[in-house]
């Protein structure tokens, strides 16, 4: 963790303006920690996936580029009728808030879906063959067995789900990207990768979320 922190620093020395220093800071403390929210301040390091350092740094390079030209975030469109044939279980900690917002988004745009709070989290994704770098905060397995990984808007759920890959096991936003469902910040967006599983265990880019407007 030490080694971690100063390496923060070192980056922030070397490529941030004091200007945009303490923005940024918030933005990959919010992107990185809330999905371990817990009323008690504790939570199990076994259950709940921990970013690493290399995507901490990409999170950071990421908003230094895009923050000032950020789009105000607005209310997602729901739309009951998008996943009303879809039932799916979510895997997440229990004290969770991000995941708790994702969930009320795809609910809101129809999926019926229960929670789970397994007490491994990592043994659950390693069950259904998540690769490491493409995970997040929860796991979403639907009734299909298709799964869903991390912030992944009902839209795409959807168009998935349509039409899936012959290829392909599900889909996954890794990390936790400002501004993707359950992660909205004030009127912040960092532009992020949905990317498709595929059942060999590769991945490829599914689609690129450049803006809000996509993911309405």
């Amino acid at each position: 963790m030490t080694i971690l922190k100063l390496k923060y620093r070192l980056m922030f020395d070397r490529h941030l303006s004091k200007g945009l220093r303490g923005t940024l800071v918030l933005l990959a403390a919010t992107s990185l920690f809330a999905c371990n929210q817990s009323n008690s301040g504790v939570s199990d390091a076994s259950s709940t996936p921990v970013p690493t350092e290399n995507s901490a740094a990409i999170a950071l390079e990421k908003a230094e580029s895009k923050i000032e030209s950020a789009p105000m975030i607005t209310t997602p469109v729901s739309n009951p009728d998008l996943l009303k044939n879809v039932s799916a279980t979510v895997y997440k900690d229990a004290n969770c808030g991000c995941c708790k917002g994702w969930i009320d988004h795809t609910q809101s745009n129809g999926l019926s879906s229960t929670a789970e709070h397994p007490k491994d989290l990592s043994s659950l994704k390693d069950r259904y063959k998540v690769p490491t770098e493409m995970r997040s905060c929860h796991t979403v397995v639907t009734t299909d067995d298709y799964v869903f990984e991390g912030h992944v808007p009902a839209k795409y759920m959807e168009q998935f789900l349509e039409n899936p890959p012959v290829q392909a096991m599900g889909l996954a936003v890794p990390g936790m990207p400002v501004g993707s469902p359950g992660m909205e910040y004030q009127n912040k967006f960092m532009p992020y990768q949905i990317m498709q599983l595929n059942k060999d265990g590769t991945t490829q880019v599914y689609v690129d979320i450049e803006s809000v407007e996509q993911q309405l």
